[in-house]
């Protein structure tokens, strides 16, 4: 086929689009055959963020014809979904298998290794500069997660935070990775936090939504009027932008305080003992939970971010950190990481389907990365070590969808024979964020920056549609 060589490469895409669209709709009114049905669009996203870099041979990609070496110790099962098979030590998530889309073909365009620069691309779908520390700290001017996009696009909520994350923050305490911040669209789309503890998994807090016990509902009427009369005076000499920016924060932070509706969104408390049992009792299971009622709710995304408990990584020797698996990559998966993720997962699944959420709420569990293909990581020991650890590896990684309008119960793309590069259908980050804005009925990806000037979202990557 030739195209005029004037067409742009996004005229071209559109064009194809509307072949898809436009012009199969005229074909079939002109047969007298009815249109195709429209699709839902997802009301929410709940992101679960594995922090650490999960291992993607060893869950949900694993390769037993390879050497142990590579596959280690554990073993595929079959699941509810045919010709899927996933890692034994996930028993509740292979019941749910049917309900999921698993792309395995995931490669980054960088080859750093790196968790900061990991956060950023596959938090924003952009690949990050060459020179990406992994000290880096986030930038006013990088690009922005797309959770904030879609914050910042999809209506917001009437009585709640758009883009809410519980229940820590990105990176070690005292730090914050790259990626998961507005960045250039502005401070007012950054994440809502919400933190829980480990020692009390069923309470949350945001300093945003905490009043002292000294300050009344009349005094925070008063305090928010004299705020307004103070920014009045500097709005002239703070710019437009900025000052629009600062009053949205103030406005959302006041309402959130004087909302009862608000706390009471983040109660899990709330829910019944068996709702609650069903999870399991530890926070990272409470903020599955806690993500299914924002769901419900209408929040439009959550981000449960993989909390990992430093005494108990200690007590274990698993010390990279959560899914960071440098040492004893076998038992901290097998005792501690998968049984902690499988239970509330599979529950977060389930209790959305059965309350008719799941065709209007897309799941989505990524990493910053995967693990190296062979087990041996020098750092711990070496392929000698009595319990050999994998190493970082952003070239290959997979990532699980479900709900949203995704047809569930299949496998999207193949790595190679050790998980070591994708071999087909190999997609990027960039790929998997405009998927994800294709489930939210998103398309315009114009933007305009702090001065006023518009740009463009993500020029790279396609919305995976064969998923739906």
């Amino acid at each position: 086929m030739q195209t005029n060589a004037n067409w742009t490469r996004r005229t071209f895409l559109v064009a194809g689009g509307m072949s898809h669209l436009g012009f199969d709709l005229a074909e079939r009114v002109r047969a007298g055959q009815p249109s195709a049905p429209r699709r839902k669009i997802a009301r929410s996203t709940i992101l679960i963020w594995l922090s650490g870099g999960a291992s993607h041979i060893d869950t949900w990609d694993m390769k037993p014809d390879a050497p142990v070496e590579v596959r280690g110790t554990f073993k595929p099962v079959a699941t509810s979904a045919p010709g899927i098979r996933l890692c034994e030590h996930l028993p509740f998530v292979s019941r749910q298998a049917h309900h999921l889309a698993i792309v395995r073909s995931v490669g980054g365009g960088v080859a750093t290794n790196d968790h900061h620069a990991g956060y950023y691309y596959q938090l924003t779908g952009h690949v990050p500069e060459a020179a990406f520390p992994n000290s880096r700290q986030p930038l006013s001017d990088d690009w922005p997660f797309f959770g904030s996009v879609v914050a910042a696009k999809r209506p917001a909520h009437p009585s709640l935070p758009s883009l809410i994350w519980l229940p820590a923050e990105s990176g070690e305490p005292g730090s914050r990775r790259p990626g998961a911040f507005g960045a250039r669209l502005g401070v007012q789309h950054n994440p809502f936090y919400v933190f829980g503890s480990h020692t009390k998994p069923t309470e949350f807090q945001s300093p945003s939504i905490a009043l002292s016990g000294e300050v009344s509902r009349e005094r925070l009427a008063d305090r928010r009027q004299l705020l307004q009369t103070i920014d009045a005076s500097f709005r002239g000499i703070e710019g437009t932008q900025a000052g629009a920016a600062h009053e949205a924060l103030n406005d959302r932070a006041f309402s959130l305080l004087g909302s009862s509706g608000t706390r009471s969104a983040f109660d899990v408390s709330a829910e019944p003992d068996r709702v609650r049992e069903r999870y399991g009792n530890t926070v990272n299971a409470m903020s599955m939970l806690m993500a299914r009622r924002l769901a419900e709710a209408g929040v439009p995304f959550i981000t449960v971010y993989w909390y990992h408990d430093y005494e108990e990584d200690k007590r274990r020797g698993c010390l990279g950190g959560a899914w960071d698996t440098h040492w004893k990559n076998a038992s901290c998966l097998r005792d501690y990481l998968l049984p902690a993720f499988d239970r509330p997962f599979s529950a977060l699944l389930d209790d959305l389907h059965q309350r008719g959420l799941l065709d209007s709420t897309l799941v989505m569990v990524s990493s910053e990365m995967g693990r190296t293909p062979r087990l041996g990581d020098p750092r711990s020991g070496g392929k000698g070590a009595a319990e050999p650890g994998r190493d970082h590896w952003t070239h290959c990684m997979s990532v699980l969808l479900a709900g949203g309008g995704i047809r569930g119960g299949q496998v999207y793309g193949t790595s190679d024979r050790i998980g070591a590069y994708p071999a087909d259908q190999r997609v990027g980050p960039e790929h998997i964020a405009r998927t994800v804005y294709h489930a939210m009925g998103i398309s315009d990806l114009q933007a305009v920056d702090r001065d006023g000037r518009p740009f463009h979202l993500l020029e790279d990557g396609r919305a995976l549609t064969e998923l739906f």
